[in-house]
């Protein structure tokens, strides 16, 4: 019977019907062939080899984040919410454990300790920590970049030096430490919860906003919704945390930062999953950060495209996930084909991206192959130790921790070093980035020749030069310059330095601008600049607003997708005459297909399905009916028009609602139409507003008891759950228990995902209303703990190895003599990939659970008690154990 629970159960916790199609771009994927579970899940490129080392949470060591080595080669990690440990490592294959100690921090006289640690670097004799303290309230130190020394000589740490304090805590926070290129000074890197603190100088100009017409509707599940500009940031700081050079900013999340051999930087920024389907969705994505850089993050509908001229494109597109560490391979032992590369970590589907640089002009393109990869496998920081191998951690948010090593094992040489290669397009971007944070009587020279450039790097390098340059030393210069390209980039830097009193003479130097005569480029960016104008001066008067109808509405609609949103903005904020039904007549058409924001499309997404439950599922049932980005571009940007609608064209818009909410997109997707929905009926007349109100959906909204609330998360403090003390908790007695925190604890470890009780959740996994009929509460708590203990054949997920190196993931619904087929999204069972079986090498069913172990060590006792208590009662609120009390 408890062989029988072990296997059923166990699906009933997993997302087992979703599938992966990873393309590898290797002859033959490998595998580490040992007898260690913990490696066997590990898929890597041909020739190398992993080892697992060590699991910190097996030795309440807690679940590790962060990881440096120091100058005898020692390894220094970090706890998310406890203490630093330092580590001798065993030499590569010797087969022993490494040393652990933890680390001594502070004198007598100096008990605090440190530890919640983000970021770690050894340097100048020091080590540097990025203590994130969100976790723990009565941690010992607040937020904020620290100089740990060693002034007695004993090994350990006893002088603890605050340079700088940070106000930003959590995941969101202040993040990594690392060496400059000339390790003459360290850059940091934070998170967008953490303010910009008081520095010494600015590359990026300190003149950010948000700088976007389409109408804000913030997050309506409350997710940063008091934002902090310029959101994410990386500054350089000098050794002794005396100087701060803030070096750019607009970023969302980047955990970490990479320089590669010619000195320039990367970062990996995240995304925001729950704007999966919406127009104003970013992918993950890697950055090129040059000086003065401005990536555009923005709260809620504000989020800059990639095509606003006054800020950069990423050079790569990675798609959804959640971006962890980023390394530079250049001092690794491996062949020399990865020594240009970037790896780039994904906490949520266990991916190692391989990212190839290929110099282009005064920047970057990139190509990615997946380096390494496991199922579960939430990566959370790794380095180039000093033998060169590539070290890492998994672990984070009280997950179950691992510390691995990959080496080379190959026959191809390990010796030859990458040397670096600077464009002539690269060095002169570097010549301008010279007058960033400074006047220079030569700046402006220098720089306006450079701002028609073709490449885009180079133009906004010499904007950026042009604007720490006093205005009054370029303004008149800006207003009479007769080339449109060099015109267009000088006043969009003088329109972010200009008074509103300003606002006709620069209106009046854009509508001399021929905009017909402009190339697609030259196009976006004068739209951009007349944005710039309108956000932050307001309406034009009547005569000018005459000559921007002239110059722009007679070019609407055009062809180009991208003009034309940029195009509606302008004219949609003017009122231009007849604006409204050009509008509409955008609304209609249809998205190109597999069409999603932020460049990615539906196979793109498809492919990581299967790799983790908690953020498969959301981009699963968005592919089952994938949400017309561009049509709620359009709807969004007409919510607060109020002028030059008629009936007609008032109840089509209307309309619109209603079928929009048919379509599948993040959580927050319907929030958002529906905030845009509730925007648009404030301006219909009064007595149209009930049956408004029903048209665009409103009544069924209500029905279907949507949900905007902000999730509950749990409160902690958390612990290394076991079978063992959970069951001691749990046997203690489930009475007198919290129903609402019970139900809310189920939702937050993502049950509900996969999971219906009591009628409500997904219907991916079996139905656990009656589970507790069947199963101890000893059982229960064994398969969520322990998801990898028993998992059935019948729903495993199988592996199909093919002869050209591909694999593909998933389950196999059927076969036949010629071909497997093979279900790809549980949203959607009706569509397979079919593999040709004279394709296949070999097939194998996953030996480990897609559910990732420790989902429950967010949880205090109180917390465990009443999850259990929700499941037992099989989500009933009724039931004794939330009303009884305690029998004495």
């Amino acid at each position: 019977m408890n062989q029988i629970f072990k296997t059923v159960l166990a699906f009933s916790m997993l997302l087992l019907i979703a599938a992966s199609y990873t393309k590898l771009k290797r002859t033959e994927p490998a595998v580490s062939h040992t007898d260690n579970p913990k490696t066997e899940k590990l898929k890597l490129q041909p020739g190398f080899v992993a080892e697992h080392l060590y699991s910190p949470s097996e030795s309440m060591q807690g679940s590790w984040v962060a990881m440096a080595f120091d100058d005898k080669g020692r390894m220094i990690t970090s706890d998310q919410y406890g203490a630093l440990y330092r580590l001798k490592i065993p030499a590569i294959g010797s087969g022993t454990a490494p040393v652990i100690e933890k680390l001594k921090i502070g004198t007598a006289t100096d008990t605090l300790g440190m530890g919640n640690a983000q970021g770690l670097l050894y340097a100048f004799n020091s080590l540097y920590v990025m203590v994130n303290n969100r976790a723990n309230p009565k941690a010992p130190r607040g937020s904020g970049l620290y100089r740990l020394q060693d002034t007695d000589n004993d090994d350990q740490f006893d002088k603890v030096t605050l340079l700088k304090g940070l106000t930003g805590e959590g995941e969101h926070g202040p993040h990594s430490v690392i060496l400059s290129p000339d390790k003459k000074s360290l850059y940091v890197v934070a998170g967008n919860f953490t303010h910009l603190p008081a520095v010494n100088s600015h590359r990026l100009p300190p003149v950010w906003q948000d700088d976007n017409l389409l109408p804000m509707i913030k997050d309506p599940r409350g997710h940063d919704r008091d934002p902090i500009l310029p959101a994410g940031w990386i500054a350089n700081v000098d050794s002794t945390g005396t100087h701060w050079d803030m070096v750019a900013g607009g970023f969302r999340n980047p955990y970490d930062i990479a320089f590669n051999e010619n000195g320039d930087l990367f970062t990996y920024d995240s995304d925001m999953e729950w704007d999966f389907g919406l127009p104003w969705y970013r992918p993950t994505r890697i950055c090129h950060v040059t000086s003065g850089a401005e990536f555009g993050w923005r709260t809620g509908t504000a989020k800059w495209s990639p095509t606003f001229s006054d800020n950069l494109p990423a050079i790569l597109n990675i798609g959804q996930g959640s971006p962890t560490n980023l390394l530079h391979l250049k001092g690794a032992k491996f062949p020399s084909k990865y020594k240009d590369a970037l790896l780039a970590f994904d906490w949520s589907f266990g991916i190692m991206h391989l990212v190839h640089l290929k110099s282009s002009g005064a920047s970057y393109t990139a190509e990615r192959e997946e380096f390494l990869s496991g199922m579960p496998l939430p990566l959370t920081d790794g380095t180039i130790g000093p033998d060169g191998a590539l070290y890492f951690l998994t672990g984070g948010r009280r997950l179950q921790s691992d510390l691995y090593r990959v080496y080379y094992n190959g026959t191809e040489d390990t010796g030859k070093q990458i040397a670096a290669s600077v464009t002539k397009e690269n060095e002169l971007r570097r010549s301008l980035e010279k007058f960033h944070g400074k006047a220079d009587p030569a700046a402006v020279a220098a720089a306006w020749p450079q701002l028609k450039h073709p490449d885009r790097f180079i133009r906004y390098a010499a904007r950026i030069a042009l604007e720490h340059q006093p205005v009054s030393e370029w303004k008149d210069k800006a207003l009479t310059e007769k080339d449109p390209v060099t015109a267009i980039n000088a006043l969009t830097g003088l329109i972010r330095h200009s008074a509103v009193t300003e606002k006709a003479t620069l209106l009046k130097a854009l509508t001399a601008i021929n905009f017909k005569t402009l190339s697609e480029t030259g196009q976006t960016d004068l739209l951009r600049a007349y944005e710039l104008v309108l956000f932050r001066m307001g309406q034009p008067d009547a005569a000018l607003k005459a000559q921007i109808v002239a110059a722009l509405n007679p070019s609407y609609p055009s062809a180009n997708t991208t003009i034309n949103m940029a195009l509606s903005k302008v004219l949609v904020y003017i009122e231009a005459p007849g604006v409204i039904a050009k509008t509409l007549v955008l609304l209609d058409k249809k998205d190109a297909a597999g069409d999603m924001a932020g460049g990615e499309t539906a196979k793109s997404s498809a492919d990581l399905i299967m790799r983790n439950p908690q953020y498969g599922l959301d981009i699963a049932k968005m592919l089952e009916k994938i949400p017309p980005v561009q049509q709620t571009f359009y709807a969004t940007l007409l919510s607060n028009s109020k002028s030059g609608w008629t009936p007609a064209l008032q109840e089509k818009y209307m309309k619109w609602f209603n079928k929009a909410f048919t379509y599948r997109g993040g959580v927050s997707y319907i929030g958002f139409i529906d905030k845009a929905r509730k925007m648009a009926l404030a301006n219909v007349p009064a007595d149209k507003k009930t049956a408004y109100d029903k048209l665009s959906g409103g009544e069924l909204l209500t029905q279907s008891g949507n949900d905007l609330v902000q999730a509950v998360y749990p409160k902690g403090p958390g612990r290394n759950w076991s079978v063992k003390n959970a069951s001691a908790v749990i046997d203690s007695g489930l009475v007198n228990r919290n129903f609402a925190q019970g139900k809310a604890m189920y939702n937050a470890i993502t049950c509900s995902r996969c999971h219906s009780i009591a009628g409500e959740g997904g219907n991916i996994g079996p139905d656990l209303t009656q589970l507790s009929t069947r199963f101890s509460s000893k059982d229960i708590l064994e398969a969520i703990i322990e998801p990898d203990k028993a998992i059935s054949d019948q729903y495993a997920a199988t592996q199909f190895v093919l002869k050209n190196g591909e694999t593909v993931v998933g389950r196999l619904t059927n076969e036949d003599k010629e071909a497997y087929y093979i279900s790809q999204n549980p949203f959607a069972p009706d569509m397979v990939l079919k593999v040709l079986k004279k394709n296949v090498v070999s097939t194998k069913y996953s030996s480990v659970s897609v559910m990732l172990p420790g989902l429950i060590n967010s949880l205090s006792p109180e917390e465990l008690k009443d999850l259990m208590a929700f499941l037992t009662s099989g989500g009933n609120q009724k039931h004794q154990m939330f009303t009884a009390k305690v029998q004495k």
